[in-house]
């Protein structure tokens, strides 16, 4: 396995929002909503910062080493977790849902991506420790964007009825007969059968999904050094009861949320607005919206009412029954971490980008936004198909039909271009002017309208001359229709779609090596990974 690695800006991949691209190019529009510049000196200034904090740090390695104590560890992941005892370690950290067999391949990237940054962190600031972690967003409900995988264009969906938490789901009989599909999938490849066993040892029926997920991220990533997190627990959760206090009594992240939101809906589409009480009450197989009517705290789905004096105590007995959701999710995280970078997709970042305020309102340290990897995995056969058309790397991620048209203009020895015919036409219309003003002015707008006439009947000309050559190159177009869709299925980035299963199946475990080996660390861009078979 040979891969040759080629980078782009995300702005070259026409795949990324415009506050990905500004954010990423450094644009001053976003300073006010940032804390720590992408740079050395901005990891400098976040440890700063968060050395200001204390972070109860036993709490943390006492609730890792119980969730670890059941299965086997590597010696990276037992030291980190002793090395987070230490104020001179910080977390790199990333977060996910717990998708099904890890979901889309950027899944693992964003998990690599922080044991890259940590380790390179190490590196150059050898005086601190630096321990990457994924943290679990296992109380996410939304089971319809977790609950499938696509493996070479072949969606799998897990059909259960059951409700809640992800994270608290359990794997059944259904769930199992979709690792017997992955088998029918996948063991035809030279690791499939690898991959597939790591799936059953992991998925046990009975198993919850967020212990599962915690295996498998664990076998997968331990060499790494790579820390689960899973936060869905109440030891943890006491330590954030202050801020889900104050969330309950005084609702202090909504306006804090909306104002900046405001500020940053000026120049962008705002991602996260929050609600009133950004809380759920979580139970057993429930995560419903707490809300305030009146004086009560309300579970409307649940028949549940309390006053206020009875949610606090419900709190101060019961703190793993309160979820946060997205507006305060990343408050949790870096209460109970000892953050300093936060590893996010483009959505992630944008929304994290509304929270400043949030995290200063409860003197919380708001960490360093690191935009994710991204990757695009391109085979050997891919490759030749490439190299036969004529395309360049950044070209495949041009629209279809603008390769198309390039494709064609390339081959063709006929000029299908009419820009000096048009440039004719306007001197030609300069020159009517010229003679028509002295005689009546108001012949202006004619000739004004004749111009335009005439220009598009030209440029339709042009589009008929184009689409009666590209009739010549029709194998061609066929084969640009198929190489887009097998790298971006429905015109969509391969690392939103393609599970890691085929890749594994080919490449074996190697190939998590050369996605490490391969990513960057603040550097931000695009990496393009290219089998050399």
């Amino acid at each position: 396995m040979n891969f040759t690695a080629s980078r782009l800006s995300y702005a070259q991949t026409g795949f990324f929002s415009n506050i990905v691209a500004d954010y990423v190019a450094g644009d001053e529009k976003l300073t006010p909503f940032l804390k720590h510049p992408v740079s050395p000196d901005g990891i400098c200034q976040s440890i700063d910062s968060r050395k200001q904090v204390n972070t109860n740090r036993e709490l943390l390695v006492t609730a890792l080493q119980h969730q670890y104590k059941n299965i086997p560890v590597t010696d990276a992941v037992k030291e980190n977790i002793h090395k987070l005892l230490s104020p001179d370690t910080f977390t790199i950290c990333t977060a996910h849902q717990p998708n099904i067999f890890t979901g889309p391949l950027y899944f693992l990237y964003k998990i690599l991506h922080a044991a890259k940054l940590a380790d390179t962190l190490k590196k150059e600031m050898p005086q601190y420790d630096f321990v990457p972690v994924y943290y679990m967003g296992s109380e996410d409900a939304d089971l319809d964007e977790l609950n499938n995988i696509t493996i070479q264009g072949n969606k799998l969906v897990w059909q259960t009825k059951q409700t809640g938490a992800v994270g608290r789901m359990k794997v059944d009989d259904e769930f199992l007969k979709l690792i017997t599909a992955i088998n029918g999938q996948i063991t035809v490849l030279p690791n499939g059968k690898e991959l597939v066993q790591l799936f059953i040892d992991c998925y046990k029926k009975g198993n919850s999904i967020q212990q599962s997920t915690f295996e498998l991220v664990n076998k997968l990533f331990g060499e790494f050094g790579v820390i689960v997190l899973i936060p869905d627990n109440a030891s943890l959760k006491k330590a954030f009861a202050p801020v889900i206090k104050k969330e309950l009594l005084e609702g202090f992240s909504h306006p804090l949320v909306e104002a900046t939101g405001k500020e940053l809906g000026k120049y962008y589409k705002v991602q996260a607005s929050g609600r009133a009480i950004n809380l759920f009450y979580l139970i057993d197989n429930k995560r419903e919206r707490i809300e305030k009517v009146g004086e009560q705290f309300i579970i409307s789905s649940l028949e549940l009412s309390f006053t206020e004096a009875e949610i606090v105590k419900e709190l101060e007995e019961h703190p793993e029954r309160f979820s946060a959701n997205v507006i305060l999710r990343g408050v949790f995280q870096e209460t109970v971490l000892p953050n300093i970078a936060f590893i996010g997709g483009g959505g992630e970042v944008a929304y994290w980008l509304e929270l400043k305020k949030v995290f200063e309102a409860v003197n919380v340290p708001y960490p360093m936004l690191v935009l994710r990897n991204s990757f695009l995995l391109i085979n050997d056969e891919q490759k030749q198909k490439t190299k036969k058309l004529g395309l360049s790397i950044a070209d495949l991620f041009k629209p279809e039909l603008e390769l198309i048209n390039q494709l064609v203009k390339e081959r063709t020895s006929n000029d299908l271009s009419l820009n000096n015919e048009i440039t004719f036409l306007q001197k030609l219309y300069d020159q009517l002017k010229q003679k028509a003003a002295p005689v009546d002015q108001t012949l202006m707008a004619h000739i004004d309208s004749l111009l335009a006439k005439s220009k598009k009947q030209l440029e339709e000309l042009e589009k008929k001359m184009m689409r009666a050559e590209k009739k010549k190159y029709e194998a061609e177009q066929r084969q640009i229709q198929s190489l887009k869709q097998s790298l971006f299925a429905n015109n969509s980035l391969q690392e939103r779609v393609e599970n890691i299963s085929f890749f594994f199946g080919v490449y074996g475990k190697e190939i998590l090596n050369k996605l490490y080996d391969n990513s960057l660390s603040l550097e931000q861009e695009f990496v393009v990974l290219t089998d050399g078979i």
